[in-house]
């Protein structure tokens, strides 16, 4: 038997595989229940007294070589497997240029964090919505002129479907569903029948926020703007209110910050005022609230409506609109470090 063990000793050194199935076959000649190891050890047995020492000592050599073996021979396949995993037989021979995230989405994700960090949720709507959530709920006349053809489409079949005007809708959807306090966000992109052109668009995007609660206030208002300001364009930002008119907001007020450009001492970009508007905002109308299924006489709430166009053109000073649409390469390139 030692000398079946010595033989089996050399044989062991000369073991290859050249992938798993080989190595399968190893582990089941030597190592299975049915191998050659398992049967050494029953054979084991029948040897005298007098030899067992020296035999089960060769035995275990035998059992330990075979082991290490066949570990190498697993290590080296394994090895090979990760060295052709690296290598993607897909890929272009030629350099690939890697993109950059779009100027409205980077701006849009910097709006939404700020928000996000001050309590605000992220609220999301459908596109194409009914007169009811973009104008009715929103407590705009029968004959308010956003309804007119020239400033809305809507889908010909369906008369009341239109594609929404504004993120609004999202709000009033919201309020029906939700109970106060209601801390919302609404980011989205929005259409409106306009001649393109440098300064104008027939899509272009929003975002829009909400917040109904008991006792909200004005100045609450007026915090979160200023706090809002002051992280996207630096703390040394300064804002006014001006009042205005929206349907759905009473009071109302338009919101300017000092010029990031000028620092408000009055440039080109802000026409020699120092002063840039950047969104529109107010108090929750009572009518809204009661539309929306909201009890008046115990919550208030207030609502403010920015463009990300129109900030995107603040922060990196974008003159022509149409840039944002056309994929221009050359265009986008300009914000690989604006990531």
């Amino acid at each position: 038997m030692i000398e079946q063990i010595n033989n089996l000793l050399e044989e062991v050194k000369g073991l290859t595989a050249a992938n798993a199935e080989e190595l399968e076959a190893l582990r089941l000649k030597y190592l299975s229940k049915k191998g050659i190891i398992n049967a050494l050890m029953a054979q084991f047995r029948e040897v005298p007294a007098e030899q067992k020492r020296e035999v089960g000592v060769r035995l275990n050599e035998l059992k330990n070589a075979i082991q290490e073996q066949f570990n190498a021979l697993k290590d080296t396949l394994s090895n090979k497997d990760e060295e052709l995993c690296d290598i993607d037989l897909t890929r272009t021979s030629y350099p690939t240029r890697l993109g950059t995230r779009h100027p409205l989405s980077i701006v849009k994700n910097e709006i939404v964090d700020i928000f996000s960090r001050l309590g605000f949720s992220i609220a999301d709507g459908v596109e194409v919505e009914d007169d009811w959530h973009v104008f009715s709920s929103m407590n705009f006349a029968e004959d308010h002129p956003a309804r007119d053809m020239q400033d809305t489409f809507f889908i010909e079949s369906h008369p009341d479907i239109i594609l929404r005007t504004h993120t609004s809708s999202v709000q009033s959807r919201v309020m029906e569903t939700s109970k106060p306090p209601i801390r919302i966000i609404a980011p989205g992109r929005v259409y409106r029948n306009e001649a393109i052109s440098y300064r104008a668009h027939c899509f272009f995007h929003q975002l829009e926020g909400l917040y109904i609660d008991k006792n909200v206030s004005f100045t609450d208002l007026k915090q979160v703007l200023l706090l809002f300001a002051q992280e996207m364009f630096g703390t040394n930002t300064k804002i006014r209110l001006r009042p205005s008119y929206f349907p759905f907001t009473e009071p109302s007020a338009e919101m300017d910050i000092s010029c990031n450009i000028c620092g408000g001492k009055g440039c080109p970009f802000c026409k020699g005022t120092g002063w840039v508007e950047i969104l529109g905002c107010g108090m929750v109308d009572p009518n809204v609230l009661e539309l929306c299924g909201i009890d008046s006489k115990e919550y208030s709430g207030y609502a403010f409506g920015m463009g990300i166009e129109r900030i995107t053109n603040l922060k990196y000073q974008v003159k022509d609109l149409r840039l944002f649409s056309e994929n221009d390469v050359r265009f986008l390139k300009l914000f690989e470090n604006a990531n």
